[in-house]
C-alpha cells in the first residue's frame, strides 16, 4: 500500500510541477547555466464547501488572510494526522503572527467526513483549524484546482471499509488566494515556519 501511496504522491507532485510555471527561460546554453521561470503557478482556485459548523464557505471568505491548505481524510492512519500536527506546530512557532494564517483541512472523503466528523477531527490540532467538506463534485473541483491526485481504494470489495490514496502537499496561499509555496510531506515544522515568516 505504501508503494502505491508513494506513486500517487509523486504523481500529484509532478502534476503540480508541470503546471507550476507558465514559461521556462534559459539564460545560457553553457553547463551550469542559471535557469529562471516566469508566470504564475497554476495552483489554487475558487471553491465552495461546507465548514465543520455546517456553514457554506468559499475561497473568497478567506481573502485578507494567508491560507495553509492540506487535503486528506479523517480515517487516514498516519500521513494526514502527522501533516496536520506539523502545520499546528509551525503556527505555534509563529506566535502572534499565526493569526494572519488560516489552517484549512479539506477532506477527500465526503462520504464519511460530514461536518460533524470534521469538527471532531480538526479540534485535535487547534481551535483555529477549519475543516471543509461538501459534495463529491465540489470536493473534486477543489482538488483539481489544487492539483491534488486522489483515488478510493478497497482491499476487499465485499467490505464497507476503504481508504483514500492521495498526494500529500501542504499549500501556502497568499492574502489574495494566489499560490505562494508548497511543502512536501515530511517537511519539518521549523522549515515550514521559516518559509511562512518570510511572507508575513
Amino acid at each position: 500500500m505504501r508503494g502505491r501511496l508513494l506513486a500517487v504522491v509523486i504523481a500529484g507532485f509532478l502534476i503540480g510541477a508541470l503546471g507550476g510555471a507558465a514559461a521556462l527561460v534559459l539564460t545560457s546554453g553553457e553547463p551550469g547555466a542559471k535557469v529562471t521561470t516566469s508566470g504564475k503557478a497554476l495552483v489554487g482556485g475558487p471553491f465552495t464547501l461546507i465548514d465543520q459548523n455546517g456553514k457554506q464557505v468559499s475561497d473568497a471568505d478567506f481573502r485578507g488572510r494567508y491560507m495553509l491548505v492540506f487535503f486528506g481524510f479523517t480515517h487516514c492512519p498516519d500521513i494526514c494526522p502527522a501533516e496536520l500536527q506539523v502545520m499546528s506546530e509551525s503556527l505555534a512557532q509563529l506566535g502572534p503572527k499565526a493569526k494572519e494564517v488560516v489552517p484549512i483541512f479539506i477532506t477527500l472523503d465526503p462520504e464519511r467526513d460530514t461536518p460533524e466528523a470534521m469538527a471532531a477531527y480538526v479540534k485535535n490540532f487547534g481551535t483555529e483549524f477549519v475543516g471543509l467538506t461538501g459534495s463529491p463534485e465540489a470536493i473534486a473541483q477543489a482538488a483539481k484546482a489544487y492539483r491534488v491526485a486522489y483515488s478510493k481504494f478497497q482491499d476487499d470489495p465485499n467490505k464497507a471499509d476503504y481508504s483514500i490514496d492521495h498526494s500529500a502537499l501542504v499549500y501556502f496561499m497568499g492574502r489574495d488566494g494566489e499560490y505562494l509555496a508548497h511543502f512536501p510531506y515530511g517537511t519539518p515544522a521549523a522549515k515550514m515556519t521559516e518559509t511562512l515568516r518570510s511572507y508575513l
